[in-house]
């Protein structure tokens, strides 16, 4: 699949669930149907070909992608460096998930991996990944400055949230979920991924650009619905993405990892309005 071939994809059939619900409105009661995005746990396991399979993580998120959620999480993690480290015959398929629920999913390396595995243990939830990493040495970002000479256009940045709005199938029904679009650089949406955790959504985004072998998006934007912590400046460094963006706010982790890897960093995104932290030549406010 080529770039052009890209789109953003409806949303999965159990990525909400309904409810029955009392709703309190000026006073009156309604007993009616809600609906409520599916927060569920995912066991992430790798091996080569000839080994045991490897527990690697256990994340809370929505079901749907989780192919690519597994391949993003581990290259995004410096677990795996290219589609390469794939089997050469990888598909959606080589996925081997167990039980009815879909609860674990199995990545077949074309390596060894047990070799790179330092028994490592992540338990991410649905609001933060870095802090279920054992130990503060693991929370580094394995890459190095980047660059780019990209530059956005005050236009195309500004018309990027409402694209992602109208992207999210899951959040116009439940309100629940969290989204991660990647733009090209007139701001057009190439890709959007919906979940329940912020981080999920970006790697979402990653694995499938790297099962398409795109890596590194030196020329694309992030754009995420909410906030930035340091774990979502991690991934998108990571990927080679250069400009990231957010509706929120970022943290003070965050803004001092893009100055420190070259990434601008835009928030509070909403409307014409919004702050550059970092690296401000990559944007042009004057279109």
């Amino acid at each position: 699949m080529t770039r052009d071939q890209l789109q953003v994809e409806q949303c999965h059939p159990v990525s909400v669930a309904s409810a029955r619900i009392l709703a309190v409105r000026d006073g009156a009661l309604e007993e009616r149907e809600d609906w409520l995005a599916v927060e569920s746990a995912l066991e992430i396991r790798a091996r080569g070909r000839d080994e045991e399979s490897t527990a690697v993580a256990v994340t809370m998120r929505t079901p749907g992608h989780d192919a690519e959620l597994a391949v993003g999480f581990l290259f995004t993690e410096g677990l795996i460096r290219s589609r390469d480290d794939l089997t050469a015959e990888f598909r959606d398929a080589a996925f081997t998930e167990a039980g009815d629920d879909d609860s674990m999913i199995e990545v077949v390396l074309a390596r060894p991996f047990k070799s790179d595995w330092s028994e490592r243990r992540f338990l991410a939830t649905s609001s933060c990944g870095v802090c279920g990493k054992a130990t503060l040495d693991q929370v580094s970002v394995g890459c190095r400055p980047l660059t780019s000479s990209l530059v956005l256009k005050q236009s195309a940045l500004v018309s990027m949230p409402d694209a992602l709005r109208h992207s999210q199938p899951a959040f116009g029904k439940s309100g629940g979920l969290h989204a991660a679009g990647l733009f090209d650089d007139q701001g057009s949406l190439m890709i959007a991924r919906e979940d329940v955790g912020r981080h999920n959504a970006v790697d979402k985004l990653v694995g499938r650009m790297l099962l398409e072998r795109q890596l590194p998006l030196e020329h694309e934007i992030l754009l995420v619905s909410g906030r930035v912590s340091f774990e979502i400046l991690q991934k998108a460094a990571m990927a080679g993405i250069t400009i990231v963006c957010a509706v929120s706010a970022p943290s003070s982790l965050a803004v001092h990892a893009a100055q420190s890897l070259g990434v601008t960093l835009v928030g509070f995104l909403r409307g014409r309005s919004f702050n550059i932290y970092t690296h401000s030549e990559r944007v042009d406010p004057r279109n």
